[in-house]
Formats: C-alpha cells, sequence, structure tokens
C-alpha cells in the first residue's frame, strides 16, 4: 500500500457525494467547489460555476500543505472579484510555509460559511493502522484542538468490522450529539468505501441545523486506483510542495497513470555510480536501504521500482529512462546497475526481462564506455526463461552481467557489487538457474 497525499479540492468532492447519499443536507455541496491554476481562464471559469458571482466566497492554495491562515493564505468572505485579485497576486510567487519553499500555482474557492470560531469548531479525523483505524473527535476543532489535545476521544475500528456495530467514544456535543454521530459514521462509510489511509477535517462547523466541513487533508491508498475509479473519479496525485520532478521522473509517472501496473523513479543522485531497477515495492525499499547499509548511500542514484506485471513496452520505456540518466556522466571507477528483485507472484519475469533487455542492448555501447557492471537476482513465473535470456545477451553486450536467481539471497548481489570481497562467500550456492555467468 502507498499513502498518496490529494488535494483538498477531490477530496472534498469524494467527501461531499460520498455523504450526500445518507445525509441530504451534502447533495449538490460538490458542485460548489472550483480549481484556479495558471491555465484557468476566468470566463470559462465562471461560466462552468454560476454560483461565484452569487456568493460570498473562501479562496487557499491547494498544494497538500497546511497552516494555511498562520501564513496569511486564506481569502475570506470577499465577492468573486475580490477573490480572483487575491489568487492572481499570489499565482506564480515563491513562498516559504515552515521550512518548505515553493510555488504557489493551484487554488480552491468555495463557498464562505460564517460562524463563531470561539464555540462552533469541531474536529474528526479517521486513520488506518495495521489491525484496525481510529476515529479522532473533538469538540475543540481548528486552532484550539492541539492545545487541546486531551480532549480528544478515539475510537478503534477493527479492520471488517461495520461501523453500525461500533460504539463510538463522544465528547460532549450536547443537542447536536445526534446529529454529529450520524455525520462520523456516515463519513467512515467513505472513508471505507474510497479506500482512504488518512482523512482529517479540522475544523467541521455548524450553519443553522447543517455540518459544513471547512479544512479537509486526505490520503488514499494508490493500489486501490482501479477499483475505486467510480468514487475517484479522475484523481489525481499531486507532487508535495516545493516538490519538482525531473522531465525523466514526470515521464515515468505518465506511464504509471496509464498501465494497472506501478512504474516508479524518483531521482536522489544524478551523479551517482550505483542505480537500482527493482521489481517490487517492498523490494524496492530493501535494495536502497542494503545499499546505504553497506556505506554507499552517498553514491546512491535512484529510488523506484517497477511491479504489478507491466507489458514488456513499459517494462522498456522504463529502463531505458534509467539507462539514459545512468549514461550521460561517466565515473572512473565505472558504475553498476543492480536488476533486482524478489520472488514474483505473478509478474512474468521472462516478459518485463524482454523489456529491460531490449534497453539494454540499445545502450550497449554507452554501457561499455561508462564501464558499468550489472548485477541480476530474481524469481517468479517463467523466471528461469528471463535469467537464460539474461545470461545470452552477456555473451554479446560486451559488459559483465552476473546473473542469480532465488537460491541467492535477495539483497547478496549488493554486496557482491559494492564489496567485490563478498564474491568469495555467497549467500547461497548458485543452481544451474541461477548461476553467475
Amino acid at each position: 500500500m502507498a499513502q498518496r497525499g490529494i488535494r483538498e479540492y477531490e477530496g472534498k468532492k469524494i467527501l461531499f457525494d460520498g455523504l450526500a447519499q445518507t445525509i441530504p443536507s451534502f447533495k449538490g455541496k460538490a458542485e460548489k467547489l472550483a480549481l484556479v491554476t495558471p491555465d484557468t481562464d476566468q470566463k470559462k471559469l465562471l461560466k462552468d460555476h454560476p454560483w461565484l458571482l452569487k456568493e460570498k466566497l473562501v479562496a487557499k492554495p491547494d498544494q497538500l500543505f497546511g497552516k494555511r491562515g498562520k501564513h496569511g493564505l486564506l481569502c475570506l468572505n470577499k465577492d468573486f472579484k475580490a477573490t480572483w485579485a487575491w489568487i492572481a497576486e499570489r499565482m506564480n510567487k515563491t513562498v516559504t510555509v515552515g521550512k518548505t519553499t515553493g510555488e504557489l500555482n493551484v487554488f480552491m474557492i468555495e463557498p464562505f460559511t460564517p460562524h463563531a470560531e470561539d464555540s462552533e469548531e469541531c474536529y474528526v479525523a479517521i486513520k488506518a493502522t495495521r489491525d484496525y483505524d481510529t476515529i479522532y473527535l473533538s469538540n475543540k476543532g481548528g486552532i484550539y484542538v492541539e492545545e487541546n489535545w486531551e480532549k480528544v476521544k478515539e475510537t478503534e475500528v477493527p479492520v471488517l468490522s461495520r461501523i453500525e456495530d461500533i460504539k463510538l467514544n463522544l465528547p460532549e456535543f450536547g443537542k447536536r450529539k445526534g446529529q454529529i454521530e450520524e455525520f462520523v459514521r456516515a463519513l467512515y462509510k467513505v472513508y471505507a468505501e474510497g479506500h482512504f489511509t488518512y482523512l482529517e477535517i479540522n475544523p467541521f462547523t455548524f450553519h443553522g441545523d447543517e455540518i459544513v466541513p471547512l479544512d479537509l487533508v486526505a490520503r488514499v491508498d494508490d493500489t486501490a486506483a482501479f477499483e475505486c475509479t467510480k468514487v475517484w473519479g479522475d484523481l489525481q496525485f499531486p507532487s508535495s510542495f516545493g516538490q519538482k520532478h525531473t522531465r525523466e521522473e514526470e515521464f515515468i509517472r505518465k506511464i504509471d497513470e496509464g498501465t494497472g501496473a506501478s512504474l516508479k523513479l524518483t531521482m536522489l543522485n544524478p551523479d551517482g555510480r550505483v542505480w537500482n531497477m527493482v521489481a517490487g515495492g517492498g523490494a524496492s525499499v530493501i535494495y536502497a536501504d542494503t545499499v546505504c547499509d553497506l556505506g554507499f548511500s552517498k553514491d546512491l542514484a535512484n529510488y523506484g521500482e517497477y511491479s504489478g506485471d507491466p507489458s514488456a513496452e513499459d517494462t522498456y520505456q522504463y529502463a531505458r529512462t534509467i539507462l539514459d540518466l545512468m549514461t550521460r556522466k561517466k565515473d572512473p571507477r565505472g558504475k553498476v546497475l543492480i536488476i533486482g528483485g524478489g520472488i514474483a507472484n505473478f509478474t512474468d519475469v521472462a516478459k518485463t526481462f524482454k523489456g529491460i533487455i531490449k534497453a539494454l542492448t540499445e545502450y550497449k555501447q554507452k554501457l561499455v564506455d561508462g564501464k558499468v557492471k550489472i548485477y541480476v537476482r530474481r524469481g517468479g513465473p517463467n523466471y528461469k526463461e528471463g535469467l537464460a535470456n539474461m545470461r545470452k545477451l552477456g555473451e554479446s553486450l560486451g559488459v559483465p552481467i552476473e546473473v542469480y536467481g532465488p537460491e541467492t539471497h535477495m539483497t547478496a548481489v549488493v554486496s557482491m557489487a559494492l564489496k567485490p570481497a563478498a564474491k568469495a562467500a555467497p549467500a547461497c550456492k548458485p543452481a544451474q538457474a541461477g548461476g553467475k555467468k
């Protein structure tokens, strides 16, 4: 499971649509949310959202950071003209929030809800853990929640339990107790159906008899994307505030978004001499940690993974992107490419290796010129065929390739690649299918 932050705009749309199924007051609220980017045309915005000219508004950056009020990044109780001017003044401006500096380029607009901060702000959050979800609830929300954390009540909801069967631990809400309990139970259903891993509303308040969520923070399990298409719609996973992606990282993200598999790439040090091309999210962490544990953290160039049985073409595009980055600069010591992974459950090793072999063949001369050494370790469906093809490639590529199968410990190749003395004592005796070439 990978937890990914989503914009408040999209989180509220999912939330309002879900709540509307059981709480009538939320019907139509999802339509009264607008997103403004540098490319937004004002006339089209007003055509799509005519309510903007009829109500007092709230505007704020929607870029995965909090405490916007404390940093003067809230526009409250203004008409559209003043709201648009406020956004235009800040659009594409660089600001520092806490210790992070970034560019403001996405804003959300929604209706303004008048309320008294000292008495009408409450707090609710739901957080996933391994065996249960925890619901946090307080009658003191907004800027007061942290200093009043001892008043926050917690309720654990075990995995696979029905929220209807759980007794909620509620703080004192007076006459609103029943209404808030109904809201929290409906909120949990949306949380579960939408595969959220974290959902925080701080604060929610009241407008007449209606509950109104004001600020929202949300993360979802991105592996549920195909299952949640109807709930999420075309959900985007934006970068964290201040984080800029390279062209290559964006390229891999585009491929990832268009496939049911998983393809991830994060550059750590473009000049690094140790490059990982690892299958599996868990394996990618283990391989990266092993490189660092052996004292080569400064040499680690990238982090990422390919998994979920990607096609040969997608794997080829992923591999050639890494090889292109790897061979741009030479290192007098040479470079190391580790093509690793655990024992796959359903990823076809031979198919994915076909894409990797195609990329390696394409970059043959650059790999030779860069004094690259390649270490391979893999297991899973059709691994013998995949390893045999990789071993055959070693006969013509002109680059040293050592090939191992599941009989060799998963990270043993890391030690072999980075600490040559480790070759004298391999983790396991190579079998025929994965022996060293």
